[in-house]
């Protein structure tokens, strides 16, 4: 009976890991998206800035807490040896010590923004700024992390899905390229004054 309890408990542990760990992978996705998205003006088409921008931190508050639990069940689970100073210090497991450990840096990276976005009002906007582009880093070292320490992603429909988040960050990095190469709008107040010098300069003529 504990035989079969122990098989059990492993399983749904096994199964936690995996699901929590590509549902973080998906919102983490979504959250590279929307940043690299809106770097620039702040809102998509069709939507609000403070939507936006509402959206974002749903994202971001969400991947992170999956992300958690994904690390919880991960340590837990018995079947391998992983330590919960393993999910801090890279590199150091005695299981799958690369991609564990680069899951280890994106958490790290992920950590040290939300530290530094508790600590914004003391460090200053420039500085919080620069940690925030960690986010950034943080995306492609977990997708490496997600195609080589689960055999999951690494074939059928879950591969597919993985290519689907680089593909999805890819179209948003080209569609940002592409907004950052058209000429920029004339701000609405100076828009006055532009009309204004361009008709003075057709009746001169």
């Amino acid at each position: 009976m504990s035989a079969a309890s122990g098989i059990t408990s492993s399983t749904a542990l096994w199964y936690a890991s995996r699901a929590t760990g590509i549902v973080s992978l998906i919102m983490l996705t979504g959250v590279v998206v929307l940043g690299v998205a809106v770097q620039k003006r702040g809102r998509l088409p069709g939507l609000p800035k403070f939507a936006v921008v509402g959206l974002h931190r749903s994202l971001s508050l969400l991947s992170v807490a999956f992300l958690v639990i994904h690390i919880a069940s991960a340590v837990a689970d018995s079947y391998v040896n992983i330590r919960l100073t393993d999910a801090i210090i890279p590199f150091a497991a005695s299981y799958e010590p690369l991609w564990l450990g680069l899951g280890t840096v994106g958490f790290d990276l992920i950590l040290a923004l939300i530290i530094t976005s508790l600590l914004r009002a003391r460090i200053g906007h420039r500085t919080w700024r620069w940690v925030h582009w960690l986010a950034y880093v943080s995306w492609p070292v977990a997708i490496a992390h997600s195609l080589g320490s689960s055999t999951d992603l690494q074939s059928g429909w879950l591969l597919g899905l993985g290519i689907g988040c680089i593909l999805a960050v890819a179209a948003a990095l080209a569609w940002r390229v592409s907004e950052g190469r058209k000429p920029h709008e004339v701000p609405r107040a100076a828009r006055v004054s532009v009309l204004f010098e361009q008709l003075s300069g057709g009746r001169q003529q």
